[in-house]
């Protein structure tokens, strides 16, 4: 049994006896790996958003939630490199955080072997930048995903600072630039502002109102704007 097949029989088997519980040893035995195999294949599904527990004492074992299932994934070597080039290209977006987590839930459901490929392919790509960009704060993308206006402070391309309120409805990225489209309240208009340039963000409880974008009202270097996902658009 391959390092996949067995992370999703380490599911099944934890939601078969759920809320029982079954120990590292126990399963060591039912899947002919060793004790620490096991822990670091439960470690994985853990780090993959898997809801499994730990119960200590002579009577405890591993858990999980009945309802907890592990989708399948089935990618490719090709594809896990794509998604982890797809997911590098975010290092300095204020979707960082959110990105590595997900390369780390990719990884874990793979198998060993394809890991390893993947890794070493991903080794030999490489992103050339100016290294002059700051990352852009990541309470911006939580205020996007979570619609919620935000006060922010920002300094524009002549340096003036000033207090903002915007309403996020979306983004823009262009190169290592990623701008915050949203409905700025100082101005009463649809700006996008340079998430490099913004220097502080709190996230308001007031949620983010319906507007619709137009993309002519957009103060942006000019280019051709592309979905992320082919057929997409703000309304999907």
């Amino acid at each position: 049994m391959n390092r996949t097949d067995r992370l999703y029989a380490l599911v099944e088997e934890l939601r078969a006896v759920a809320p029982g519980r079954r120990s590292a040893r126990w399963l060591a035995d039912r899947f002919a790996v060793s004790a620490r195999t096991v822990e670091r294949d439960l470690v994985a599904l853990q780090e993959a958003g898997v809801p499994i527990w730990a119960e200590p004492g002579r009577t405890g074992g591993y858990t999980i939630d009945a309802r907890a299932t592990l989708g399948p994934l089935g990618l490719t070597v090709d594809e896990a490199l794509a998604v982890a080039i797809g997911l590098g290209t975010l290092a300095t977006s204020p979707f960082r955080d959110a990105a590595l987590r997900a390369a780390r839930k990719v990884t874990a459901v793979l198998a060993e072997d394809d890991a390893r490929r993947t890794a070493r392919l991903a080794g030999r790509v490489h992103l050339l930048e100016s290294g002059e960009r700051a990352p852009a704060p990541t309470g911006l993308a939580r205020a996007l995903t979570g619609g919620r206006v935000v006060r922010m402070t920002y300094r524009d391309a002549a340096g003036q600072e000033s207090e903002r309120t915007v309403e996020p409805l979306g983004y823009i990225g262009k190169g290592e630039d990623w701008y915050l489209v949203a409905w700025c309240r100082l101005r009463e208009g649809v700006r996008a502002f340079r998430g490099d340039r913004v220097l502080a963000v709190a996230e308001t409880g007031e949620r983010v109102p319906a507007r619709v974008v137009r993309v002519e009202e957009l103060d942006i270097p000019h280019g051709v704007l592309r979905p992320v996902l082919p057929g997409s658009s703000p309304d999907s």
